[in-house]
């Protein structure tokens, strides 16, 4: 049961009356029709046993676009329901007026929609949901919580989309190119052309040769149905915010502009989340369900409070696939010991695969240079800077090992790895 504001007015009157009639008959005798009244009134209210409800919720919502949560409330008693329903969200979820009235007549029902604007990427789950149902008088309520659960997948905003087109075009003007067609540039067959000097005799097609009656060779072009196995790093140093935001997050929206453009440069494409086991996997099947799959097995990514086992990457990187192939390892190149995790297992895959590291750079450090004015400024600088030169240091180390490193702020982490991968292609080292 719960008492309205009402009920304050009138105890207020009644201490007016005490003040005009002080007796102790008074007093019970006001108090006694106050408890009457708010009983009598919450016996009047609307039965709430008889209530249904029926949720019904959006599949998937994007991070940061509004979604709506609708209630089908069912009075089925014989008396009219006046009160509210409160949907028990997470904070999360961004409830609008998660409040909301309710009039409803008997045997009727009504649809009660909340908004929800997601703060968070992941699963929302509601479980509960409260109503009051006053009375006449609107001094009592019967108040019950209902289970009615349900949940929305929030996914990622995949902000990084806009810069897909001229990637996309990029890629289309590299694949439309002849100099992509040169004497040795991949093992694909492209067509057929008549022989110049210095063409290499081994690419000479006899048959075609035979039936045109004059010297005919082969051109070739980099293979475009290669495989991109992108890893993505979900371990304790995933959950370090830069600019407000994860490096996870940033790591998805790298992986996810990546694996789109790849896609559509026709290769093949395989995602991997681990930390010390695999926290989701998937990869191209369909035509065109990789962003779907991508986003929805990214949806509930966490990071975990451990450390990366780097040791594990070649046996998941080998169970994706035994061919040679893009190895796209998102993680943190300040990690506690590189000489005994990210070096040598870099090392390990580029005698096979074709590597590239990415990582998120905090763009503070670079501010920070600048700042000398006082003591403190002073060494805040000469810390930056030495976690620049050791950043660097590593990527000279792994350039070394014939990887490509990608190394910048957040912002622009995305493009810059469809950069990397564009240059990769046109070098038909892919």
């Amino acid at each position: 049961m719960a008492i309205s504001g009402r009920v304050l007015l009138l105890a207020a009157v009644v201490l007016v009356l005490l003040m005009l009639f002080p007796s102790w008959s008074t007093v019970l005798l006001a108090l006694a029709a106050l408890v009457l009244l708010v009983f009598l009134d919450v016996a009047l209210a609307a039965p709430l046993k008889k209530l249904q409800f029926r949720r019904m919720l959006p599949q998937n919502v994007r991070l940061g676009e509004p979604c709506t949560s609708e209630v089908l409330v069912s009075n089925d008693s014989s008396r009219r329901l006046k009160g509210e329903m409160r949907d028990a969200w997470q904070p999360s979820a961004g409830a609008q007026k998660a409040r909301q009235a309710l009039d409803i007549p008997p045997s009727e029902q009504r649809k009660v929609s909340t908004t929800l604007l997601p703060t968070r990427r992941g699963e929302l789950r509601t479980a509960n949901l409260s109503v009051r149902a006053f009375g006449p008088l609107g001094l009592g309520a019967r108040q019950r919580t209902f289970s009615a659960p349900g949940s929305v997948k929030v996914l990622p905003p995949f902000h990084s989309k806009r810069h897909l087109p001229s990637k996309l075009k990029r890629l289309r003007e590299l694949d439309g190119k002849a100099a992509v067609q040169i004497r040795g540039a991949g093992t694909e067959f492209d067509s057929l052309r008549d022989y110049v000097r210095g063409d290499d005799v081994r690419s000479i097609d006899w048959r075609a040769t035979a039936r045109r009656q004059s010297v005919v060779v082969r051109t070739w072009r980099p293979e475009r149905d290669r495989r991109v196995i992108v890893v993505l790093d979900t371990s304790r140093l995933s959950a370090v915010r830069i600019d407000d935001e994860p490096h996870l997050d940033t790591g998805i929206e790298a992986a996810l502009l990546l694996a789109v453009l790849a896609e559509r440069g026709g290769d093949r494409v395989d995602f991997v989340a681990f930390d010390r086991r695999v926290r989701a996997r998937t990869g191209s099947t369909a035509k065109g369900m990789l962003l779907n799959n991508l986003v929805q097995s990214m949806a509930t990514l966490e990071p975990a409070l451990i450390e990366l086992d780097f040791s594990q990457i070649p046996q998941q990187v080998r169970a994706i696939s035994s061919h040679r192939a893009l190895v796209v390892l998102l993680t943190a190149l300040d990690s506690g010991a590189p000489e005994e995790g990210l070096l040598p297992i870099v090392q390990q895959l580029a005698q096979d695969h074709v590597v590239v590291v990415a990582s998120v750079r905090d763009p503070a450090l670079d501010a920070l240079l600048t700042e000398r004015t006082t003591a403190t400024q002073t060494y805040r600088a000469a810390a930056a800077e030495r976690a620049l030169l050791e950043r660097e240091a590593i990527s000279r180390q792994l350039r070394q090992m014939g990887a490509e490193v990608v190394d910048a702020a957040p912002l622009a982490l995305p493009p810059l790895l469809a950069d990397a991968y564009i240059r990769l292609k046109a070098a038909g080292r892919l």
